[in-house]
């Protein structure tokens, strides 16, 4: 599911969507998720391009707003960060340095795939993979 949204309600808009694609997954009995993502594909804090889905193993047909789609693959760069979400700015910042000091270009495209969330585990308890595609 994609939208665009002031950072303020991303996580209403997340966990909307979030629900809405897993009721659908249910309803058509397909294998569960290894994770949720968030797909971010520009940073405008008020209008903040994003796409929301989860990531199967198999690939199925859409319904209304809930369309199947491809991570492309290619070279990248990631980090698994563990702990509160607050502790994702950090990550960024460390990543953005690191793509510097190594004269690597970001494709414009960032991910977080979320392998369970604060409705399961403890905020310290988080596992969050943040991902830069590579030019």
């Amino acid at each position: 599911m994609k939208t665009v949204t002031p950072v303020a309600d991303l996580p209403q808009k997340l966990g909307e969507a979030f629900r809405a694609i897993a009721a659908y997954l249910e309803e058509i009995g397909a294998s569960p998720p290894e994770a949720t993502y968030a797909a971010y594909f520009n940073m405008d804090m008020n209008n903040l391009e994003v796409e929301m889905g989860f990531l199967l193993s198999e690939t199925l047909a859409g319904k209304d707003d809930i369309q199947a789609g491809e991570i492309p693959a290619g070279k990248q760069l990631s980090y698994i960060h563990r702990g509160p979400y607050s502790g994702l700015e950090e990550a960024y910042r460390a990543m953005g340095q690191w793509l510097q000091e190594n004269n690597l270009t970001p494709t414009g495209v960032s991910y977080e795939f979320y392998y369970n969330s604060p409705m399961e585990v403890p905020e310290s308890e988080l596992v969050t993979k943040i991902v830069f595609p590579l030019v």
